[in-house]
């Protein structure tokens, strides 16, 4: 029989939870006012590496056992943190929190952190501040009430890049989720409160298409208009919805030429693709490759070059054991909590590619992201943060998430049986 929510966290865990978190939501507040009013866009290395600081130093004073890992390519260090559980029978738990935000250098000072009305603004303030400082106030909560989350380990990445595609980090969440036997990627919920099980998957491009400049008026037919291609290509990528149920394709930006008397030799665009599955998403990316290879203008070239990748997060089985302990303890804490689909890709597409069972949108609820009215609702808070803790508490318990590690560590000495079985012919 598969145990109830109520069975692994009880209500008067439930209750301490809360009221722990209830004596720290001022603190929370504070904090959360310190890291939005820092402009930390991810291409912000100095605003970033700060969040990075300030993060690293919390979750030292939790027992975690911090490293930064800086990179050669100009953005904020990644933070990857193991702090060890009450259980060392239970299971590892990944977490994962972005740091930086989609804003430019700036606009702190056009419009700081702010509460009016119960209503909190600011740049990154929902995407995904608060989810992070959810994330550390729920582990602290955990270590007051419990004497830490029941678990072996837990695992928490922190990282510098996730609003760009995670081009550094990725490698290092996928090395945490190798050693995880579920993750919790901390972003907020979903405006109406949902959590997220599953999420489409996108491919970022850019495309360049290269022509010959001349002079316009007095012989243009020496030019070859990189314009032109690109507006071909514009109409050909826009046809691509529809070809397929679930994608979608869209040129965000296009940026060409120099002066109207020049025919242009150069023009870029930025594209968008999303799909909610991996094979629908692998065909439209092989049409878009296809559009790249003829050139309508004679001579003129095509360059593309794929800038981030994600995979689609479908909805795994076993993440529907993840849904149904969140979504039970919701209901014990006075409140319904549903799963849903999203369009927007994040960390919780590489976890949940891997096979990794994986939830999102586990932090407070808030809307808009990614605009100037981005919003968190500050009653939701402390609501939101106590069933991040009891969910940390009842993946550590739960008897068939302990049976995935078994499975996991299982799985791992046959690996290594097999490894040493070859060295050892191939030495003979």
């Amino acid at each position: 029989m598969t145990p109830s929510p109520i069975t692994l966290v009880t209500p008067s865990e439930l209750a301490r939870l809360r009221d722990q978190l209830d004596r720290d939501h001022a603190a929370y507040l504070a904090d959360l006012e310190r890291l939005v009013n820092v402009d930390c866009g991810s291409y912000t290395k100095d605003g970033v590496d700060d969040i990075a600081r300030w993060t690293a130093a919390r979750l030292t004073r939790l027992g975690a056992r911090v490293t930064p890992i800086p990179n050669d390519r100009g953005f904020g260090d990644t933070l990857i943190a193991e702090l060890d559980g009450a259980d060392p029978a239970g299971p590892t738990l990944l977490c994962i929190a972005h740091m930086d935000t989609v804003f430019d250098p700036g606009t702190v000072a056009e419009r700081p952190f702010a509460i009016r009305d119960g209503i909190a603004t600011g740049p990154g303030v929902t995407d995904m501040k608060a989810g992070l400082l959810s994330g550390l106030y729920a582990i602290a909560a955990l270590t007051e009430v419990l004497g830490g989350p029941p678990l072996a380990r837990l695992l928490f990445v922190a990282n510098p890049d996730e609003e760009i595609g995670s081009p550094v980090s990725r490698e290092h969440i996928r090395r945490a989720a190798r050693e995880a036997d579920a993750c919790l990627v901390l972003e907020c919920a979903r405006a109406n409160g949902d959590i997220v099980s599953s999420r489409k998957g996108s491919i970022g491009y850019t495309i360049t298409v290269h022509g010959r400049a001349a002079h316009a008026g007095i012989e243009p037919e020496k030019g070859r208009s990189a314009i032109v291609e690109a507006a071909r290509l514009v109409n050909d990528l826009h046809a691509l919805n529809g070809r397929w149920p679930s994608v979608t394709v869209n040129v965000g930006v296009i940026a060409g030429g120099t002066r109207s008397n020049v025919v242009p030799e150069r023009c870029s665009l930025e594209v968008d693709l999303r799909a909610i599955r991996r094979d629908e998403l692998a065909a439209a990316d092989a049409a878009i490759h296809d559009l790249t290879e003829p050139c309508a203008v004679p001579d003129a070239t095509i360059e593309l070059t794929a800038t981030s990748t994600h995979w689609p997060m479908e909805k795994l089985e076993r993440s529907s054991r993840l849904v149904d302990l969140a979504t039970g303890l919701a209901d014990d804490l006075g409140f319904v909590l549903h799963d849903t689909a999203t369009g927007g890709a994040s960390d919780a597409n590489t976890t949940a590619d891997m096979g990794l069972p994986t939830i999102d949108g586990v932090g407070p609820i808030g809307g808009l992201d990614h605009a100037p009215g981005e919003y968190l609702e500050v009653a939701s808070i402390v609501p939101r943060t106590t069933l991040l803790a009891a969910v940390i508490a009842a993946i550590g318990r739960d008897p068939l998430i302990r049976e995935w590690r078994r499975e996991r560590e299982g799985d791992r000495e046959r690996e290594a049986d097999r490894e040493r079985a070859s060295t050892g012919s191939s030495s003979g």
